[in-house]
């Protein structure tokens, strides 16, 4: 008598179907996925497209904390005990999120070995990337600072292809996220066009050469 054999379980065949407590939304650009203050009820993860993280203080004070693309979870905090949103995420093109209810995504956790393997290395991944982003506050200039932006949202230095042409982001939004004005923003991204490092079709293009610049600390990039 032979036994039948069970499936394989594939974590991202099951975030990319439709189950008990997951469903999948279509996102415009500019559209709000939850806004600060929401119910923490749910675990999200990005099919397709790109979605920025924001933070608004008690005074009314916006700042833009992350840019999130294909692949990455965002939401996590309701698994640690959060009750409400802290931040507002919207997509910045058209996107296409899973959403997996707390008490599904719980589930699958306790069960599937391949989705905790998965849901951990995204853990570790933003935990580390968290770390990397408060060095580069304390030690980096706002021109460096800009670089390993520009390279992270072309996703250079993942373990994914990189894809040079990113999604139009105001100059406003980047001096937020680095924590500048849109002035020196905006003259460093003029420099970066002049060394050929950036150029602009329809959107913002990164080219390898900034990365390499950046590697090797040269001098086109002041400290």
């Amino acid at each position: 008598m032979t036994t039948k054999r069970q499936p394989t379980f594939d974590p991202k065949t099951f975030l990319a179907r439709v189950g008990k407590g997951r469903s999948i939304g279509n996102y415009d650009k500019g559209q709000t996925v939850f806004s600060q203050g929401d119910p923490a009820d749910a675990v999200f993860y990005i099919q397709k497209g790109k979605v920025k993280v924001t933070v608004v203080s008690e005074q009314g004070k916006e700042a833009v904390v992350a840019m999130l693309g294909r692949n990455e979870f965002f939401g996590e905090g309701c698994l640690a005990g959060q009750v409400k949103r802290f931040s507002t995420v919207e997509a910045i093109s058209d996107a296409v999120i899973s959403r997996l209810d707390k008490t599904a995504i719980l589930r699958v956790i306790r069960e599937e070995p391949a989705f905790s393997e998965l849901f951990i290395a995204h853990l570790l991944s933003r935990a580390v990337r968290v770390e990397a982003d408060l060095v580069d506050q304390l030690f980096n200039s706002s021109e460096k600072r800009l670089a390993r932006l520009l390279l992270l949202l072309a996703n250079f230095g993942k373990d994914e292809q990189p894809e040079p042409m990113i999604a139009k982001i105001s100059q406003e939004t980047l001096a937020q996220m680095i924590g500048t004005t849109r002035a020196r923003v905006s003259f460093f991204m003029n420099k970066f066009r002049k060394l050929g490092f950036i150029s602009y079709n329809g959107g913002i293009e990164v080219h390898s050469s900034l990365l390499n610049a950046v590697l090797h600390d040269q001098p086109h990039i002041e400290s």
